[in-house]
C-alpha cells in the first residue's frame, strides 16, 4: 500500500509541476487560464476572484463557474493537475486567448511544461546531493573507510536475479567470513565458488536478509558468474553551490543517456525488432518504485528526478497530442505562412492521443505478462 501511495504521489507531483509550467508562462504572456487545478475532475472545491468586489469566492462541487479570473480548484482524483488555457483547445477569441497570440508566445507556453520538468529534476537531484547521496569510489581494490559494497546492476534471468538480489542491496558478509573488505574481495569469493551454493547477508533498506545463489561456471560474456554489477560507494554531502552545479551536470548526463536509449528504441522499431524490455509502463514503474522505496529517501528523490526528465523528454517529442506535436504545428504554420485549420489539427491530435493510449496499453500488458512469468 505504501508503494502505491509513493508512486501516485511522485506521479501526481510531476504532472502538477508540468502543468504549473504551462500556467505560469501563459499568465506571463497575457493568456488567460480559465482553471488551474490540483488533481483531475470532478472538482471538490475551488476559489476565484470576483471582478466586481475584488474578493475571493469559494465554491463547492463541480458546478459551472462564470468568471473572468482564473478558477483555482482541488479535484477528487489526486493524480497530478491540469490547466485550461483559453483558446488552447477551443475557438475562443480575444486578446487574452491562446489562438490570438503570435507563434513565439504560444511556443513558450507549450514548451514551459517540459522546461519545468527539467528544472524540477535539477532541484530534486541538488537536494539529494545536499542531503547526502551515495557515490561510487574510483577504485575496486582499495578499502575506503565507511564505504558500502552495493549492487548497481542485476542482469535479467541471471542467478542473482533468480535468487532475489535487487539493485541497491548492500552486501555485508557471507556465511564464512565476517565482512567483505571491498568489491575485489566479493568478486574473488564468487569466482572461487563457481558451481557451489554461496550465501550473502545483504542490507535492503532497514532489513538484513540472507540470499543463496550458485555462481555459474561458464557465464555469458560481460555478465559475470552471478550477473551483477558491484560498486564501492560512500555517502557524500555537498554544500549548496556545489550541489546545484553537480545537479545540473547530472540532469545533462541523464538526459543524454535517455535520448541515446530512446534513439536505440526507435532504431529497433524501424528495424522491425519491436520495443525492447527496457521500456516500462505504469506497472513496471510502480515495481521500480517499490524497489527504490526500500533504499531510502535520497534514492526516491533521484528516482523522481529521472522520471521527471523522462516525462519532459516524452512530452517534447513531435507527436500529435503531446506538447512537441503542438509546437510542430505552430512551426508548420510559420513555414507555410497561414494557420492550419483547428479541425485538421484537432483530428491529428486525436489520432496521436489514441496511438499513445494503445501504446501504453500494450506496454502495460507486457509488464503484466512479465510479472506472471
Amino acid at each position: 500500500m505504501l508503494t502505491v501511495i509513493i508512486f501516485l504521489l511522485i506521479l501526481g507531483v510531476l504532472v502538477f509541476v508540468h502543468e504549473m509550467g504551462h500556467f505560469i508562462t501563459a499568465r506571463r504572456n497575457g493568456v488567460k487560464a480559465d482553471e488551474f487545478g490540483f488533481g483531475f475532475p470532478p472538482r471538490a472545491c475551488g476559489f476565484f476572484k470576483d471582478e466586481k468586489t475584488g474578493k475571493y469566492k469559494f465554491v463547492w462541487g463541480n458546478k459551472e463557474i462564470e468568471s473572468k479570473s482564473t478558477v483555482y480548484s482541488i479535484n477528487w482524483i489526486p493524480l497530478g493537475g491540469f490547466v485550461r488555457i483559453k483558446g488552447a483547445d477551443t475557438s475562443e477569441t480575444g486578446e487574452d486567448s491562446f489562438v490570438e497570440k503570435k507563434a513565439w508566445p504560444r511556443i513558450k507556453i507549450l514548451a514551459a511544461g517540459v522546461m519545468m520538468n527539467f528544472i524540477f529534476a535539477w532541484l530534486l537531484i541538488s537536494l539529494a546531493l545536499w542531503i547526502g547521496a551515495p557515490e561510487s569510489t574510483d577504485s575496486t581494490d582499495v578499502t575506503v573507510p565507511n564505504a558500502k559494497i552495493q549492487i548497481t546492476e542485476v542482469v535479467p534471468d541471471s542467478p542473482a536475479d533468480l535468487a532475489g538480489i535487487k539493485i541497491g542491496d548492500e552486501i555485508l558478509k557471507n556465511n564464512v567470513q565476517t565482512n567483505f573488505a571491498g568489491v575485489a574481495d566479493v568478486q574473488s569469493y564468487i569466482k572461487t565458488n563457481q558451481g557451489r551454493e554461496i550465501v550473502f547477508n545483504v542490507l535492503r533498506g532497514a532489513d538484513t536478509i540472507e540470499i543463496k545463489v550458485v555462481p555459474r561456471e561458464n557465464a555469458p560474456a560481460n555478465q559475470g558468474a552471478i550477473g551483477v554489477g558491484l560498486a564501492q560507494t560512500i555517502i557524500v554531502k555537498y554544500p549548496v553551490h556545489q550541489a546545484l552545479w553537480k545537479g545540473a551536470v547530472a540532469v545533462y548526463d541523464i538526459t543524454l543517456m535517455i535520448l541515446l536509449a530512446l534513439g536505440g528504441i526507435i532504431v529497433k522499431l524501424f528495424a522491425g525488432n519491436g520495443v525492447g524490455a527496457e521500456v516500462s509502463g505504469p506497472i513496471g514503474i510502480a515495481i521500480l518504485t517499490k524497489q527504490v522505496a526500500t533504499m531510502g529517501f535520497v534514492y526516491i528523490l533521484q528516482f523522481a528526478a529521472m522520471l521527471s526528465i523522462n516525462l519532459g523528454i516524452i512530452n517534447a517529442l513531435p507527436i500529435p497530442a503531446l506538447d512537441g506535436g503542438r509546437i510542430l504545428f505552430i512551426l508548420i504554420e510559420k513555414i507555410k505562412g497561414s494557420p492550419i485549420t483547428q479541425k485538421t489539427e484537432q483530428a491529428f491530435h486525436t489520432v496521436g492521443f489514441v496511438f499513445l493510449i494503445l501504446l501504453m496499453i500494450l506496454i502495460t500488458l507486457r509488464d503484466v505478462v512479465k510479472i506472471i512469468k
